[in-house]
């Protein structure tokens, strides 16, 4: 897990990683000089808007309940690697794999721009509606309910379809092989997690949530 320390403050996970992305954006930026910086507004516009849904995601944690019980810190750890390599591939430039398969122009960046933006809010929506049932890791809190009100109505895992949306979004922004391979690997990232929350769901909620299955979508309305 990436560290960073600023201060008396300690920075970890994904907000850290952002963080870090940030400030190699910023040497990166001076360094090349104002007309690439030009070029390159709408990488430097999609890492901001990341920054941003990150520091909320940080802030609204606090608010999360009491652990009953969670998955293994190991597997847990499988994860945030995925998350944090998929990361670091949507905007860190990697050599071969700097090919552009989605020219950018100005209507892929409109597109790149609303995709990520709307799916940054459907994830704070459904963050907001989860309340204190929420958990970074695969958990039952204290008190655990099965939310099936906001968005939940439709999907199981919203913030799921969220988090793969703002990846689609900004890899389209870039439009370079790099940022596609990150997008399909955090794709696998929540697939694999979906199977294992929905283990541990059913386990705590059996038949209701059976039935809640059968009456929603996982991540996309008449796909998955």
């Amino acid at each position: 897990m990436m560290v960073i320390k600023i201060g008396g403050v300690t920075i970890t996970g994904p907000m850290a990683l952002v963080m870090f992305l940030a400030i190699i954006a910023t040497i990166v930026s001076i360094a090349i000089g104002a007309g690439a910086s030009r070029h390159d507004w709408p990488i430097y516009l999609s890492l901001a808007l990341w920054f941003a849904f990150i520091t909320y995601w940080s802030v609204a944690a606090r608010s999360a309940g009491a652990t009953q019980s969670s998955e293994s810190r190991a597997t847990r750890a499988v994860h945030e690697r995925m998350l944090n390599g998929a990361l670091l591939l949507l905007f860190i430039p990697v050599p071969g794999l700097r090919e552009h398969l989605i020219e950018r122009t100005q209507t892929a960046i409109a597109i790149g721009l609303g995709v990520q933006i709307a799916s940054g809010l459907l994830g704070v929506w459904a963050r907001r509606i989860l309340g204190r049932n929420w958990s970074g890791a695969i958990t039952i809190v204290v008190g655990h309910q099965l939310v099936r009100s906001g968005p939940y109505r439709v999907l199981r895992h919203p913030i799921y379809t969220a988090m793969i949306g703002m990846f689609i979004g900004s890899a389209i922004i870039s439009g370079e092989v790099h940022a596609l391979i990150g997008v399909l690997l955090v794709t696998y990232a929540y697939r694999r997690k979906i199977r294992m929350e929905e283990v541990n769901l059913l386990t705590q909620f059996g038949e209701v949530y059976e039935q809640y299955q059968k009456k929603t979508w996982a991540l996309v309305p008449g796909v998955v």
